[in-house]
This record gives structure tokens, sequence and C-alpha cells, in this order.
């Protein structure tokens, strides 16, 4: 199923050069990064590592709206520590895998999985990745 904008709120532009060998940078200056393959040790990001900040921080935002629905005051150390794996299906096609392990502290257990589940249901990021990548969300 597909969701087609009514409203375009942002749009980031990006130019890349070498893929994974090579350059990024945003259009605004805001980023300019040397790109490497994962394990490489050669300087630089790699996609999976931008994808692993972009969702989390995507991810906190949706905390926010969910908090003020529940009207819960969202700790200002609220965290989210993505770890993204870049691996092969049986089939030998690429594929990632998320786990996200968010960071709400001083708030209790029932009150956590509700701001996840709610988070998990309106995060741009994790509607478009639900039913094709394996994500694991843990409190």
């Amino acid at each position: 199923m597909t969701h087609s904008l009514q409203t375009v709120v942002y749009t980031a532009h990006t130019h890349v050069t070498g893929g994974r060998a090579g350059t990024g940078r945003s259009s605004d200056g805001a980023i300019d990064v040397a790109l490497s393959t994962p394990g490489s040790n050669k300087p630089g990001t790699n996609p999976e590592q931008l994808f692993g900040i972009g969702w989390s921080a995507c991810f906190i935002g949706a905390l926010g709206f969910a908090a003020q629905e529940l009207k819960v005051k969202l700790p200002a150390d609220t965290a989210v520590d993505a770890e993204v794996n870049l691996g092969k299906t049986a089939a030998g096609e690429y594929q990632l895998a998320v786990k996200l392990d968010v960071k709400l502290p001083g708030i209790d257990e029932a009150t956590r999985r509700q701001l996840v589940e709610k988070a998990h249901q309106t995060c741009p990021y994790s509607r478009m990745t639900r039913g094709d990548v394996d994500v694991e969300i843990v409190t």
C-alpha cells in the first residue's frame, strides 16, 4: 500500500558521488561527508549509520507527539540507540534489520510501552519500513 503526499512539509536535497566509497552532501551545506564501506576501516560514514541516526531522530519526534497526546512529559534525556544490520537473505539479497533501543528514563513500563507503540505507528521511518524490514524495539 502506498501513501501519496497531499502536502509536502519539507524536501531534503542531497548529492552523492562514488557510492559507498564516495562523498555525500546536502544542498544547504549542513552535511558534507566522506562515505566508506562498512568494515573497511576507511575514513567516513556509511548509509546504515546515517539511516540509524535519521530513524532515531524521527522516532524521538514521534515520541514527543505521543507524549503530548498522552499528556506525559517526555524526559529531557530521552534517547534512541539504533542498531542497523546489513546482511543477506536466504535468497542472497542484501537486506536491513533494525533494533531500536528506546531510553525513557523515569517513565513507568506501561506508559513507555504506550509511547513506543504510538511512536512506531506514526514515525514515517517506521511506517516506511513496515513489512519490509525486521524491526525490534526494546525499552
